[in-house]
């Protein structure tokens, strides 16, 4: 009997992977990592670990199943948080939420259960397909608005091979289905949104907590006559229409100037001039362990629906320029380029 690990959240999606694998003759124990930092940010708000962990409780006790809390909170400020805060330092869109499945999730708990167990599982929306020749693959749920590969796409081949995803082949309402089935004491939960480490915090608080306010200037970028002020350029993303604060509207942030820290807006954004069809990408991991030969692929600039028909350019130095069929106006450095073949992940890589 295999032995699994398996992380809990207190949500729906976790809670029936946890009862699929217990029915299939699993050995399961559930694991809930606690990251919050509530040391380093408790006076900026409450988060709700302690409400999620009482769910755990409930459902681990309904299904007479052992619960391990494992503090990750040091490896989650090292890994994650201090990336997070050195990417908006230098005007980048960082990507938590990849980071913490590679670094945290997949990496620092691998650490602390060391090879007790065979496999870890959690209740991502994605599919492990594990080949003849002992190498897996990342394929997308059936579900595509919940499909969660785009935050698995920078995991490597050793990670992928440890891991199981029960609800693979399942949608998000047969999930549903299945927790009222197991009469789950929490199967009536909202979905989680947000980034764990953040709770209720607004991500703005969070990054002025950490990097501070620095004034400057919202420039028209057609005219450049100066139209207000800002707290600091890295508070801004491409494409970002809310928060500006200026009247006569809707304004979009087309480009930043992290030197002279000012901020460049236009009523304008899909304007011609302003086409966003184009993207390189850096530091790429491929799942498969060595470059793709393919030309043509699904680009998923975002976590949803949405793919993109790209054409790819390799390059010696192992990065890729990518040419989207449709212009993205929401394309920003620091975000991840995921990369498909029909259903299958192949990997990712960071926009530079």
């Amino acid at each position: 009997m295999k032995k699994v690990a398996v992380l809990v959240s207190g949500g729906v999606d976790s809670s029936v992977a946890l009862r699929l694998l217990q029915d299939q003759g699993y050995d399961v124990t559930a694991f809930y990592l606690k990251i919050w930092l509530e040391d380093d940010l408790s006076f900026l708000g409450t988060c709700p670990w302690e409400d999620d962990l009482k769910q755990v409780n409930e459902v681990c006790e309904q299904a007479k199943v052992p619960l391990k809390i494992v503090s990750l909170q040091r490896a989650y400020l090292d890994r994650v948080v201090s990336y997070t805060v050195d990417e908006v330092r230098a005007g980048r869109t960082p990507n938590p939420d990849i980071m913490c499945n590679q670094r945290i999730k997949f990496g620092a708990f691998f650490d602390v259960i060391g090879g007790e167990y065979d496999l870890i599982a959690t209740g991502h929306y994605a599919k492990v397909a594990r080949l003849k020749d002992d190498c897996v693959e990342l394929h997308c749920s059936p579900d595509p608005v919940k499909d969660q590969t785009y935050f698995l796409s920078y995991l490597s081949q050793n990670q992928l091979k440890k891991l199981i995803f029960p609800l693979g082949d399942l949608t998000k309402e047969q999930v549903r289905e299945l927790a009222r089935r197991y009469d789950l004491p929490n199967k009536a939960r909202k979905d989680s949104q947000g980034l764990c480490f953040l709770g209720k915090i607004k991500f703005r608080d969070f990054v002025k907590h950490h990097v501070g306010v620095q004034p400057g200037d919202i420039i028209e970028y057609e005219t450049g006559v100066r139209l207000g002020s800002h707290d600091g350029f890295y508070f801004y993303t491409l494409g970002q229409r809310q928060g500006l604060g200026l009247a006569g509207g809707p304004w979009y942030v087309v480009s930043k100037d992290q030197v002279s820290n000012r901020v460049f807006v236009s009523k304008n954004y899909f304007s011609d001039d302003k086409i966003r069809n184009e993207l390189k990408i850096d530091k790429v991991s491929w799942f498969s362990g060595t470059r793709s030969d393919l030309t043509e692929l699904k680009i998923k600039l975002r976590h949803g629906p949405q793919y993109h028909d790209g054409r790819l350019r390799y390059h010696a130095d192992g990065s890729i320029t990518i040419t989207l069929a449709q212009r993205d106006q929401g394309i920003a450095p620091g975000q991840f380029a995921a990369l498909y073949d029909g259903p299958v992940c192949l990997g990712a890589g960071i926009i530079v």
